[in-house]
Parts: C-alpha cells; sequence; structure tokens
C-alpha cells in the first residue's frame, strides 16, 4: 500500500518536481537554471531534528552551526539529557530564555516522532503545533525537511517572500497568506518551489553584496 502523499527522498525526486514546476509556471524555468541542483536538504526525523531547526529560528547560519556544536557535545540532542540539564543546562549552551524552555518541554512531552511520518500533512502539522513553542514554520520545515514530503510550503518564511517578491515583480513581500494562495498553484510539488526560491534567496543576495 502506498503511502498518501509524495515523498522526497532523492535527487531523482527533485528533477521530477523541478521539471514538473517549470511547465506549471514558467517563470521558474530561468530560476532553476540559475541554481542548478537542488539540495536535498533532508534531515532524520526524530528528537535532534526538531530541535534543530528551533535552533535556526531567527539566528544566523553561523550562530545557529556554533549552538548545534555546543549542543552535540554537552549530548543535548537526547531528550534524557536534556531532561537532566534542564533548562539552564540549555541556556548554557547557548539558546535563548525561550528557546531553553521550548526544548526542554518538547524532552518533556511524548510526542511520538514515528507516528508522525506516517500522519497526512496536516494532521503532522497540527500534532506539531500543538506542542510548547512550535509554531507553524517550525512545524513545516520539519514536516518538508525530516518528513521529506514534497507538497510543503512555509509561507511565513522571509526570505520566500523575498524571492517570491523578485521573480515575480511583486511591489512588495507578499504577506504569508497571498504566498501561500500563490503556492498553491505549485502543488504537488511545493516543497520544490520552496527548495527553488530558497535558493533564488541566496543568489539575490549575492547579487546585493556586489552591488
Amino acid at each position: 500500500m502506498s503511502a498518501p502523499f509524495r515523498l522526497i527522498q532523492s535527487h531523482d525526486d527533485l528533477t521530477e518536481g523541478a521539471a514538473w514546476l517549470a511547465r506549471a509556471e514558467p517563470r521558474f524555468a530561468p530560476v532553476l537554471d540559475q541554481v542548478g541542483d537542488l539540495p536535498l536538504r533532508l534531515k532524520p526525523p526524530g528528537f535532534k531534528g526538531l530541535v534543530e531547526i528551533i535552533i535556526s529560528q531567527q539566528v544566523s547560519v553561523a550562530s545557529a552551526d556554533a549552538i548545534r556544536l555546543r549542543m552535540a557535545e554537552a549530548g543535548l540532542f537526547h531528550p534524557s539529557k536534556v531532561r537532566t540539564a534542564g533548562q539552564d543546562g540549555l541556556r548554557a549552551a547557548g539558546l535563548s530564555k525561550p528557546k531553553a524552555r521550548y526544548v526542554h518541554a518538547l524532552a518533556l512531552s511524548d510526542l511520538d516522532y514515528a507516528a508522525l511520518e506516517r500522519l497526512p500533512d496536516g494532521d503532522a502539522i497540527a500534532a506539531l503545533t500543538g506542542l510548547l513553542g512550535i509554531g507553524p514554520w517550525t512545524a513545516q520545515i520539519y514536516v518538508m525537511f525530516c518528513l521529506g514530503r514534497a507538497d510543503m510550503f512555509p509561507p511565513g518564511d522571509l526570505a520566500l517572500q523575498e524571492a517570491a517578491r523578485v521573480l515575480f515583480d511583486l511591489d512588495a513581500r507578499p504577506t504569508p497568506e497571498a504566498l501561500a494562495l500563490m503556492a498553491q498553484q505549485w502543488s504537488p510539488w511545493r516543497s520544490v518551489a520552496a527548495r527553488a526560491l530558497f535558493a533564488y534567496y541566496r543568489i539575490i543576495k549575492q547579487r546585493e553584496g556586489l552591488g
């Protein structure tokens, strides 16, 4: 019995999705040519993957990497270690007070990560956002990159909003609601569209740096 949702598990899946996307929305075609092969960016599902997404919220890549390294050295990617260390131990590893609270609460939760892999996208999002400190963006990123779902899109992501503004020549960044509506046209490969826009955003920033 096949899964009730499409998965991205290999570069072949990305190639298939990118070809579909370029046909469905021709403005993606030159972007896909510019960015080249899209990255899988898949992460193993589970506590560690979700904590890494929480770490990456609203901080630079360098800061997130430094915190991840300290967390790994302290063994804080295991729920039992987090429960023992408490919020103070998480703060010592570099997490902000709110993030330490969220990660500690996650370690205390009874979230069934294996069950998430079997749930439809919407149900998985609902299960995740029912936890303290897990908002739509965190849940959507987890479903897209840790569960490997092919039709997920985080419209509240500022990088995606800015990339869409430039690509579609909009006067301003689209709101999350407007971008979600736009992204409906990219189903069933919205996760490929997100990867393309993330890659395009990096190109935009590089151009600005050269300007």
